[in-house]
C-alpha cells in the first residue's frame, strides 16, 4: 500500500438546458423580472454561537414591477 497522496478525481459537469426550466413569475402581477434584496436579521448574543450579537443578511428576490417578495419555502420560516 502506498503512502503517496492520491490525486482527486476530476469533477463531472452536468449539462443543463435552461430551455427546459420553468420561468418563475410574480404571484401578484405575473412579472418575470426580479430584483435582489436582503432581509436583515439580528441574532441575540444569548443564542449566537459566538456569544456576540450577530447581524445576518438573508438574500431574497422582489418583483421588479410590484415589489412582491418571491416566496421560497426555505425562507418562509426565516422571514
Amino acid at each position: 500500500m502506498s503512502t503517496k497522496p492520491m490525486k482527486p478525481l476530476p469533477k463531472q459537469q452536468v449539462q443543463v438546458d435552461l430551455k427546459d426550466a420553468d420561468t418563475m413569475k410574480c404571484q401578484k402581477c405575473e412579472n418575470s423580472i426580479f430584483i435582489q434584496g436582503y432581509v436583515i436579521k439580528r441574532i441575540s448574543a444569548i443564542v449566537s454561537p459566538t456569544g456576540k450579537e450577530v447581524i445576518a443578511p438573508i438574500q431574497v428576490f422582489n418583483c421588479g414591477n410590484c415589489g412582491e417578495m418571491l416566496p421560497m419555502k426555505e425562507l418562509d420560516e426565516l422571514i
